[in-house]
This record gives structure tokens, sequence and C-alpha cells, in this order.
């Protein structure tokens, strides 16, 4: 299928422009790049509340933004944003934490991780480890009493939700794990990598710039950076969506392959005409907004069960 018109008038408006990729510039560049891009893509709905918080990390206080529907809380989600490990915050993805909480009608806690290069790895990884350990003590002043647990993240918040879930999973109950578009190992020779590698708002060399920032690339086969060199044996069920026409389109396809191999429950969804980092774009994309309530209703699913 054809990459959907919106992305490709949006794709177009930027090549007209001049506008280079995430790796052509600095790492100041590419995190404005991408908070410009939420300003453009619309609001998320109103909630019962939305409130700032501190969470106590191993090395130091980790922020958070706590969205709560209004009516009735089902669960808890534990969210965590993309941007490469070098970009992205609570704020840039503020309407999309809106709708999944609004949808699912779950609390949703949104996490800001430190960022790459300032903080390598394992900083990050650390961060989402320790939110989601404290949100699981925490769940019922949170959400609900006995809430479930749900992980969700996209991108490279994607692949530090499912490497935290692994490392948790003997001591917290996931209910699900949710990934958009994950990171889940360092081959940039995949068959999406080849068919995606230019002209689209991810390339082959963004992620190559991604990955020399968040750690030296002696490490980037540790298993906390490349989930699929892990042993996935249980693992929490897992819902993961990719998109058509984007570079880790194939690292989501064969992580959910390998879940199942290993034994665990695994939803997959590759969602034609979409292009990465879709989820945002829910407000202007009419298949974007159908993958982000199919995604909102697997996590109601989990809170319910």
């Amino acid at each position: 299928m054809p990459l959907h018109p919106v992305f490709q008038a949006a794709l177009n408006a930027a090549q007209a422009a001049g506008r280079p990729a995430l790796s052509a510039g600095t790492i100041a560049a590419a995190r404005e790049a991408v908070a410009a891009g939420a300003k453009s893509l619309g609001v998320g709905p109103e909630l019962g509340s939305v409130r700032p918080l501190t969470l106590p990390g191993r090395s130091g206080p980790v922020p958070a933004t706590l969205y709560r529907p209004a009516g009735q809380v089902l669960g808890l989600v534990v969210y965590v944003h993309g941007g490469g490990w070098v970009a992205g915050s609570v704020e840039g993805f503020d309407a999309l934490a809106r709708a999944l909480a609004a949808r699912s009608d779950c609390a949703v806690l949104s996490v800001d991780y430190r960022l790459a290069p300032e903080h390598p790895f394992p900083a990050g990884l650390e961060d989402a480890e320790d939110a989601i350990r404290w949100a699981w003590a925490q769940r019922a002043e949170l959400a609900v009493k006995d809430a479930a647990l749900i992980v969700v993240g996209d991108s490279a918040g994607a692949n530090l939700v499912t490497v935290a879930a692994r490392a948790l999973a003997a001591e917290i109950e996931i209910a699900l794990q949710l990934l958009f578009y994950p990171v889940t190992d360092q081959d940039f020779d995949t068959s999406s990598y080849q068919e995606c590698a230019e002209g689209f708002s991810l390339t082959r060399e963004d992620m190559r710039w991604f990955f020399s920032n968040y750690a030296p690339e002696a490490q980037w086969s540790d298993p906390r950076i490349a989930p699929m060199r892990a042993p996935l044996a249980g693992s929490p069920p897992a819902w993961i969506a990719v998109a058509e026409y984007d570079v880790l389109r194939v690292d989501g396809e064969r992580y959910a392959q390998q879940l199942k191999e290993a034994g665990v429950a695994v939803e997959t969804r590759t969602w034609p005409s979409l292009t990465h980092g879709f989820a945002r774009w829910f407000n202007l994309v009419d298949v974007a907004n159908e993958a982000v309530d199919a995604a909102a209703a697997a996590i109601r699913r989990a809170a319910s069960s």
C-alpha cells in the first residue's frame, strides 16, 4: 500500500524546505526537531487530572507526569516515550499519553527518563526500571487498589520498556507490555532497514547515530540494548505494533516471533501505509488513530482481566 498521503505530504514539505535528517545535526537540533514536531500534531483530550510528580530513582529523583481519566480508573500504565534515547520528553508526548489514558480508562504515568549522551546507557534503562518498580508499589495511590500494571513504550522507549519488563518479571506482575515500533536489535541490514534506509522521517543513518550516542559500539549487542539477543522465556505478554514504511519494522516482527517461540503470548500488527512515529499522529492520520484505538483496547483488556 502507498505511504499515507498525510505522511507523504509531510515528507515532501520537509524535502522542499531542505530539512536535514536528525543525524545530520547536533543533539540540541534533534531535540528541537522532535519537540517542534509535537506542536504540529495537535493536542490530546481533556482528562480528570494531570499532575507532575517525582519518583525516587537509584541515581536521584526521576520526574514524571500522572494522567488520570475522568470516571472509573481500570488500571495503571507506565509509559516511556521515544526519541532514540537522546530526544523526546513527557511534554513532547503529552497528547499521546492523554489519548491512551482517555481511551483505555487507565491512569498513565509518563516517565521523563535521563537522556544520552549526557546520561548514556544504562541511565535511561535504570530510570525506566525504577519507575516501573515504584509504580507497582504505589499503584493503589496512582490508580486503584490492586490495579493491573501495563508498560507501554514507543521506539527507543519501547526498547527500554521491554528490557525493564524482562528484568522485573520475577518481582512484578506485568499484565502486558505494549510496544510501538520497538528497537530490538543492532542489525542495520534487515530488509526494512534496506527498503526504508533513506527518504523517511527515520533513516538508517539516524539509527546508527542514535545508537552511537546511547552507548559505545562494543556494547550494542548487550541484551539490555538488543533485547532480541536475550532469553525471552518468562517475559510478560506482548502487543506489538509496527509500520509498513519503517526501518524498525523487521525489529518488531522478529521480536514478536522470538517471544512466541519462547512461549510468550503475543499479538502483533503491521499497520499499512504508515511510517515510524505514527502513534503521535492520531489527530491527523486516520490509520494512526485506528492503531491508537487498538492499542488502548489492548490496554483496557489487560487491565480488566
